[in-house]
């Protein structure tokens, strides 16, 4: 196994949102302080002050990522809005698997909630349950609300995911997986679906010395999606040209001895009795719906994976005011941010909708499988929809879309940050 010196060296597309989520996402261009978000973390006070509004309906939204930001934004002018988000800052997770092989990339996906909202608030602290549409917050006590909407996301192993509340800690961790896979010869990913086949871009690009191994227990990669052979054929073809190894149809025996991330070197074996080496490694499954905090109450509408079931207006079935939106939602697609983001185009229509009197007519209809799966800046490949036809697109289009930017300048205009 070669070793290095120390010198040498994320899941589905977003789309452009439209109607009324667009609409109030273009509006989030200033960063004057005196007309920012109420901010308030939970070790303030227990005392939650109100925005001083009267007689406007309250939503309360749990959860602060791509469609969470989305709906509080797009409710704010009608609505008493607050947003529960346990996160000291925004997470752009699209960006996280760069971060963890860029340091540039490590300090731009933390992005602060300050200018999300005109009118609304952020409280920064933990759900700890719900009952009926008002949520319990760790130091806080209660928040009612009219309308409640969960948004609370999956949670999924790093890099691909930060779980810490601080910013500062979620950032020394990327900065030690940094410094251990410049010194890593040898790096084992488990798992080669699209979050594991994106780190495996990432590290090529950045280390195109270093070698990557990817085990997957299914037949082929991305096996468990509706993607076109062309797509499979196309990452394969450019992850054997960076000498990436892929195995297919076998798994650990044991997981490695060390933790993720961690540069310690080790020998494992595969059910199907291979004996690999690697000097660190990576999960690259095992996504996990965060709804445990809603209790009891919800065990007979959530499933065996914590999603949990709604309608086709995204209300939660047997739970009046209540909503759900993005990776929570038992909707039968592929957990994207984009996917997030038309949840929340759906229920903050619908919610409009009841506000001024009329009835919430607003449906969702997934759409058909597809993905962005860059493999690092300048590589990949997608299946994207052409007029309604799924086709596959090479790296050049793959990197126009996703691959340079990360959609940083769009997550940037949406909380009022200049990127």
């Amino acid at each position: 196994m070669k070793k290095k010196g120390a010198g040498s060296w994320h899941d589905g597309p977003m789309t452009e949102p439209a109607g009324a989520v667009t609409a109030a996402l273009s509006k989030s261009d200033s960063t004057d302080s005196t007309d920012s978000t109420d901010s308030i973390d939970s070790t303030d006070s227990t005392d939650i002050p109100r925005t001083g509004r009267t007689n406007m309906t309250r939503v309360t939204v749990i959860g602060g990522g791509y469609g969470g930001i989305a709906i509080a934004k797009a409710l704010d002018d009608v609505a008493e809005v607050t947003l529960v988000e346990q996160k000291d800052t925004f997470v752009n997770h699209t960006a996280a698997l760069r971060a963890a092989v860029d340091r540039e990339w490590a300090e731009r996906i933390f992005l602060p909630y300050d200018n999300l909202l005109a009118r609304g608030r952020v409280v920064h602290g933990t759900a700890l349950g719900v009952r009926g549409t008002t949520v319990s917050v760790a130091g806080m006590g209660d928040i009612e609300a009219d309308h409640l909407v969960l948004a609370t996301g999956t949670a999924y192993p790093f890099p691909a995911k930060h779980l810490e509340s601080s910013s500062i800690i979620a950032k020394a961790r990327i900065e030690r997986a940094h410094t251990n896979l410049e010194q890593a010869g040898r790096v084992l990913i488990a798992g080669a679906g699209e979050v594991g086949i994106e780190l495996a871009g990432e590290i090529t690009s950045a280390f195109p010395a270093t070698e990557v191994v990817m085990l997957e227990a299914g037949p082929d990669i991305l096996h468990n999606r509706d993607y076109k052979p062309e797509l499979r054929e196309a990452i394969r073809f450019q992850l054997e040209q960076r000498d990436v190894e892929i195995i297919t149809e076998d798994q650990l025996v044991a997981l490695p001895p060390v933790d993720p991330g961690v540069l310690s070197p080790f020998r494992v074996t595969t059910k199907g009795g291979r004996r690999l080496e690697a000097d660190m490694w990576f999960r690259a499954y095992g996504s996990a719906a965060a709804t445990g905090f809603l209790g009891e109450n919800y065990d007979e509408i959530r499933h065996y994976d914590g999603t949990i079931r709604v309608d086709d207006h995204l209300r939660v079935v047997d739970h009046p005011g209540v909503w759900a939106i993005g990776d929570i939602t038992d909707v039968r697609e592929t957990k994207r941010a984009d996917a997030a983001r038309a949840h929340a185009e759906v229920v903050a229509t619908n919610i409009r909708s009841l506000i001024e009197g009329r009835a919430a007519t607003a449906v969702y209809t997934p759409q058909p499988e597809h993905v962005v799966l860059p493999l690092g800046p300048d590589g990949g490949a997608s299946q994207v929809l052409r007029d309604g036809v799924r086709v596959v697109v090479g790296p050049e289009e793959t990197a126009r879309m996703k691959g340079e930017d990360l959609l940083l300048g769009y997550i940037a205009k949406a909380l009022g940050v200049k990127s």
